[in-house]
C-alpha cells in the first residue's frame, strides 16, 4: 500500500517517498504545504523504514501480498473520495476536489478485476488495520471535513511520486503485462505532467482560508494517516512473513488448525471455490480411515506447510 510517503533523496529507495522535489519560491513557513512537510518529516522516516516498503523497493513482494494491499488500497480510496464527494462543495474542501484527475476507486477496481476475476467483490474482505482507517476518514469526512485534507495530500501527492516508483518495481518483480495490467492504481490519465499538477495542488492548498489552529489541527491529522498506512504495512507484512511458498505460486496454503479460517481471505476464496472446508479438519477426518492410516505409517514424514496466515 505504500506511495503516500516521503523521504530523503537519490536512488530508487529514496524517489519513492519523495513528493516535495520542487519547490515555489513564493511559498511561507506558515503556508499549510509548509507546514504539513515539515511537521510530518518524522512520521515520513517512519514509514519509509518499515520492513514491508523497504522489501517493496527491492522487489521483495509476493503476488498474493500484492493482491492485499491493491485490496487496502481499494477500500482505503473507496471511503476517502465518498467523503470528497460528500464535501466538494464545502469551501474547505472544494478547491481540492479533482475527481477527473486523481480519483482512483475506478483504477483498483480494474485491477482487482485482473487479480480477481470478475466476481473480485465476492473473494475481498477489508482488514482490521484497514478499516480503522477507513472510519477514521468517515469521521472526518462526516464530522471534521476540514481535516479531509490531511487524508487526501498524504495520499495523492504519494501516489504522483513515490507511487510511479513502486509501479515500475511490482511491473517487473511480478512480471505483470506491459499494458499495464494490475498496476492501474499507478496511472493517472488525466495528469499529462504530474510535478505541474502537484504544484498546483499545493497552491490550492496554501490558498484554502485557515486559522493557524485548523492548520496545526491538519498537520496533527496528516501524521495520523501516516500512523495508519504505517499499521496497514505492518499488517501485511505480518501476512507476507507467513505465507507459504504454495501461496506465492497460486497454490493452496496449508492451515494449521488454529484461528478462524473464515477471516482468512486467501481461504476464503479458495473455499468458496470448492465449497469445502478448511483443509486442516479434512485431512484430519481423512488421515482416520484405516487405509490412509497404514499409508502415513509407511511414510518417513509427512509434509507440514507454514501456520496460517491471518489478516483479519
Amino acid at each position: 500500500m505504500p506511495s503516500a510517503m516521503e523521504g530523503s533523496e537519490g536512488g530508487e529507495e529514496g524517489e519513492i517517498l519523495s513528493y516535495e522535489e520542487t519547490e515555489d519560491d513564493n511559498v511561507s513557513p506558515t503556508d499549510l504545504s509548509e507546514l504539513l512537510k515539515e511537521g510530518t518529516k518524522e512520521s515520513h522516516d517512519r514509514a519509509e523504514n518499515t520492513q514491508f516498503v523497504k522489501d517493496f523497493l527491492k522487489g521483495r513482494i509476493k503476488k498474493e501480498l500484492f493482491k492485499l494491499a491493491t485490496v487496502a488500497l481499494y477500500f482505503t480510496y473507496s471511503a476517502l473520495e465518498e467523503e470528497m464527494d460528500r464535501n466538494k462543495d464545502n469551501p474547505v474542501f472544494a478547491p481540492l476536489y479533482f475527481p477527473l484527475e486523481l480519483h482512483r476507486r475506478e483504477a483498483l477496481v480494474k485491477d482487482l478485476k485482473y487479480f480477481y476475476g470478475e466476481d473480485w467483490k465476492e473473494k475481498i474482505q477489508c482488514s482490521e488495520a484497514t478499516q480503522h482507517y477507513v472510519h477514521r476518514i468517515h469521521h472526518v469526512g462526516q464530522h471534521e471535513p476540514e481535516l479531509l485534507v490531511a487524508h487526501a495530500y498524504t495520499r495523492y501527492m504519494g501516489d504522483l511520486s513515490g507511487g510511479q516508483v513502486l509501479k515500475k518495481v511490482a511491473q517487473r518483480a511480478l512480471k505483470l503485462p506491459s499494458t499495464e495490467e494490475g498496476i492501474q492504481f499507478y496511472v493517472f490519465d488525466n495528469i499529462s505532467n504530474a510535478q505541474q499538477f502537484k504544484q498546483l495542488y499545493r497552491a490550492r492548498m496554501n490558498a484554502l482560508d485557515l486559522d493557524k489552529n485548523t492548520k496545526e489541527r491538519i498537520v496533527e491529522e496528516a501524521n495520523r494517516a501516516f500512523r495508519f498506512n504505517m499499521q496497514v504495512f505492518d499488517e501485511l507484512d505480518k501476512i507476507g512473513r507467513s505465507l507459504t511458498e504454495a501461496a506465492q505460486d497460486g497454490g493452496f496454503p496449508v492451515h494449521d488448525g488454529k484461528g478462524d479460517l473464515r477471516k482468512c481471505p486467501y481461504y476464503a476464496d479458495k473455499l468458496g471455490k470448492a465449497g469445502t472446508g478448511c483443509p486442516y479438519d479434512a485431512a484430519v477426518a481423512l488421515a482416520k480411515q484405516p487405509l490412509v492410516q497404514l499409508i502415513l505409517a509407511a511414510c518417513v514424514a509427512v509434509a507440514a506447510g507454514a501456520a496460517a496466515w491471518y489478516i483479519m
